[in-house]
């Protein structure tokens, strides 16, 4: 491996892209379609001038055939090898939408050719996947990014704004809450279970899938930096559905003068992506997109804040089609050092033994 990139280091590797033309529409291949995420890939596609699906790679031909005739793809688009489709289709990026086990079979493809990838969270499957990852995006100056639906949260960016402000103090504590009532519970198709739930394919359960949410936010507020030290508690509430993998998780991570808690979970009652933020003087709370409040030291309520929307990107696809593009820099939530340090946290978590 090159050694763990520099934050600097990994927004320069944008300038590498050959810029294309702003009107013209993204060529974007598909690295799988077993993950649940990939219906909004497929709609944006479909609805957006911006975005042209030019191929996809997915060895499984009913599930393409399931979703092309869902969304309107040409079956002359999927391809059983990831070159191939690579070399024959050309696209200018590729969305990674299968398990994480793939994300470095896809990064391996696609580095050496010089295509841009989004990978839906998190980043790779281990820490060796992520030195993979790192070492093929510098050998080749190629932006490797990992997407999280929390990115494109207004409340997210504007807590981390006040937060980095330093107004109200440092940050003593943060709190992340994510997940849901399980995957089977809300209705995942049968593929994207297969993996989810298998420990080969995704490392782990609720631990992989929602500790991602809060790892990457922590490490940001954190300025990228490793912490002190990673405990957690994996637990298996649900056996009967979920007999291989933990379906309930907490990670503590210890900083120097900092305290993470994250809490990932298959077991909420409903959908949940929120996080507190705890300064000496203030605390934050936000939730969904741009559900964001204030409670100052000495106030007995919180006051609503209304955060300005995301830019210059409000979602993926625009800012993939931007880094394609125009070499756009890269947005520190998606960038390598942060999500290699996000890898190296899942890393330790999921090693603690199930209960």
């Amino acid at each position: 491996m090159a050694g763990k990139p520099t934050l600097l280091a990994a927004l320069a590797l944008a300038a590498s892209v050959v810029p294309g033309t702003a009107d013209e529409p993204l060529r974007i291949g598909i690295a799988g379609m077993s993950h649940g995420h990939v219906a909004g890939l497929l709609a944006a596609a479909r609805d957006r001038a911006d975005l042209q699906i030019v191929g996809v790679w997915e060895t499984d031909a009913r599930l393409f055939d399931r979703l092309a005739d869902a969304y309107g793809l040409d079956a002359s688009l999927r391809h059983d090898e990831l070159g191939e489709m690579l070399d024959a289709c050309k696209p200018e990026a590729v969305s990674g939408m299968g398990s994480i086990r793939s994300h470095r079979k896809v990064v391996e493809a696609c580095a050496p050719r010089r295509i841009p990838v989004l990978l839906e969270k998190p980043l790779a499957f281990s820490i060796e996947d992520a030195d993979r990852c790192v070492e093929l995006s510098e050998q080749y100056g190629t932006p490797i990014l990992t997407n999280y639906e929390t990115s494109w949260y207004a409340s997210v960016h504007e807590a981390e704004r006040i937060a980095r402000s330093g107004e109200y103090g440092d940050i003593i504590r943060m709190v992340f809450r994510h997940g849901h009532r399980g995957p089977w519970e809300i209705g995942c198709s049968s593929e994207f279970l297969r993996w989810l739930t298998d420990p080969k394919e995704n490392g782990g359960g609720a631990v992989i899938d929602f500790g991602c949410y809060g790892a990457v936010i922590a490490t940001r507020l954190m300025d990228g930096q490793k912490p002190e030290s990673v405990q957690a508690v994996r637990r298996q509430i649900k056996t009967g559905i979920y007999p291989d993998v933990d379906d309930d998780a907490t990670i503590l991570l210890a900083y120097p003068h900092t305290t993470a808690v994250i809490e990932a979970s298959w077991n909420w009652p409903h959908d949940l992506k929120e996080m507190d933020i705890y300064l000496s003087g203030a605390s934050l709370h936000a939730g969904k997109w741009d559900a964001l409040s204030l409670r100052k030291s000495g106030e007995a309520e919180a006051t609503p804040l209304a955060p300005p929307p995301v830019r210059p990107f409000g979602d993926e696809w625009s800012y993939l089609k931007a880094v394609a593009h125009d070499g756009a820099e890269i947005e520190p939530l998606s960038s390598l050092p942060v999500n290699h340090t996000v890898v190296w946290i899942l890393d330790q978590a999921r090693k603690v033994p199930m209960k």
